[in-house]
């Protein structure tokens, strides 16, 4: 059974919500034309975006992380995406110089090991390259919503990031259910790993499937503390990490 089979149900909501978050996308265009970015992750909540955006032919560049660790099924969407929508997807690597050290001083399974060395995996492999994609930026545009996880619980639909940029997050009130109901009834591409019970999907590491009832980030980090899984991208004032990839 596909995740569009499981989950494709329309909030009595649904309406509303599109047309609010087409609105914001419209007006984050506008007011940071040539200065905007979508950070997708490539997973379903960004996949409606980022076909929002093409539908509307909105003025907000596509840009997404290629860890060196994500799974083939992610990879597979970046062309998939291009040549759907007419779009290049902008591509920030880790700074290879970075990684190597990481591993040679940590192992290829040092994530597993302390909750120190995993937050300075990130920092690396993603942390760092995003701040590079928002350097010329004044806005970014994200598939936050309050209903991922209990951190996410109180998600803006726009506020000032730490840096002073504007980050928008259109989706930040949709409902999974809503979610997989815009990708059916817009045939959007997504990710076959969510059809396995996947619905948050990383670094392959650092992701596994759920189970039934379990919560819908319980995928991600499942070996650390609920209060612990961020990656650092949507948390304000993490530490700096350094030249071996591990925060002072």
């Amino acid at each position: 059974m596909s995740a569009i089979d499981l989950y494709a149900r329309p909030s009595s909501e649904f309406a509303t919500r599109l047309a609010q978050a087409a609105a914001l996308l419209q007006f984050a265009a506008t007011e940071h034309a040539g200065r905007i970015v979508q950070a997708t992750s490539l997973g379903a909540e960004d996949m409606v975006l980022t076909d929002l955006i093409a539908q509307h032919r909105l003025n907000i560049a596509v840009a997404t992380l290629q860890t060196g660790k994500l799974h083939a099924e992610t990879l597979a969407l970046i062309p998939r995406i291009e040549q759907r929508y007419g779009l290049q997807v902008e591509l920030y690597h880790p700074s290879e110089q970075q990684v190597v050290q990481f591993v040679k001083a940590n192992g290829e399974r040092a994530m597993y090991q302390s909750i120190d060395l995993r937050k300075a995996c990130c920092g690396i492999r993603k942390v760092e390259p995003l701040a590079r994609m928002l350097a010329t930026r004044s806005a970014w545009v994200t598939g936050l919503r309050r209903e991922q996880s209990a951190n996410r619980s109180e998600v803006p639909f726009s506020a000032p990031d730490d840096q002073g940029r504007i980050k928008f997050n259109p989706l930040a009130d949709w409902p999974w259910s809503d979610i997989w109901h815009y990708i059916a009834t817009n045939n959007v591409p997504y990710n076959p790993l969510h059809d396995q019970f996947y619905p948050s999907i990383g670094c392959e590491p650092c992701t596994r499937a759920i189970a039934v009832g379990e919560d819908f980030r319980s995928g991600r980090w499942w070996w650390e503390e609920e209060f612990q899984k961020e990656c650092g991208l949507h948390v304000k004032e993490d530490a700096p990490v350094s030249a071996m990839g591990v925060a002072p």
